[in-house]
């Protein structure tokens, strides 16, 4: 039997998040007519990557090696733990170079219809950390769903003797009222800080 690879390409790379049929198509047609030896980079490069990254031994991110590079990091701040969902949330914290502390990510928030408990986060590993490591401050930056602030209020829940402070959430730079939600504006009400007058 015959098989058509092309088509195989182009249903494989619809599994990717946002991209479909059309797009796929696009990216496979470039990478076979116009970059022959990026395809094979790239091809590569998810073998390896498929193969050797793991989830550090530390805060469960993703890396190659035992510890990934924040927590290999001798100039970071071990006294603060932030406390995140998934690794594309440590990504966009990282980007922005304005927090120097460590991390833990749950893999997911609690969430029992589908299962999801503290064991299913590693919250009885993260409770471990926070007694072995001299930490001062819980950061919790889960998302302001049912789900991520049910989880932030559990972990807040089993945690003694540690400041805990939640991320806010509310209104974007440059952002108008009127054209920002209403839960949104409540977030950022019920987050406000207080403005020092010197």
């Amino acid at each position: 039997m015959h098989t058509d690879l092309l088509n195989d390409l182009i249903n494989s790379l619809t599994i990717l998040p946002g991209v479909g049929k059309k797009s796929a198509q696009r990216m496979a047609l470039y990478l076979l007519d116009k970059n022959t030896d990026g395809a094979g980079i790239l091809a590569k490069t998810l073998e390896n990557a498929i193969k050797e990254i793991k989830r550090c031994t530390s805060c469960r991110m993703l890396t190659s090696n035992d510890l990934c590079k924040v927590c290999s990091d001798t100039n970071r701040d071990t006294n603060k733990i932030c406390i995140v969902e998934n690794p594309s949330d440590v990504l966009a914290i990282e980007s922005t170079g304005g927090y120097k502390g460590i991390y833990f990510v749950l893999l997911g928030r609690l969430s029992p219809i589908d299962g999801i408990g503290p064991e299913e986060l590693g919250i009885s590993d993260l409770l471990k950390i926070l007694n072995l490591k001299n930490i001062d401050e819980v950061i919790l930056a889960t998302s302001s769903t049912v789900e991520g602030d049910a989880t932030a209020i559990y972990i807040k829940d089993h945690i003694n003797n540690i400041k805990v402070s939640r991320i806010s959430y509310g209104i974007p730079i440059g952002g108008e009222l009127e054209y920002v939600d209403g839960n949104t504006i409540a977030r950022a009400i019920q987050g406000r800080i207080e403005v020092n007058v010197d």
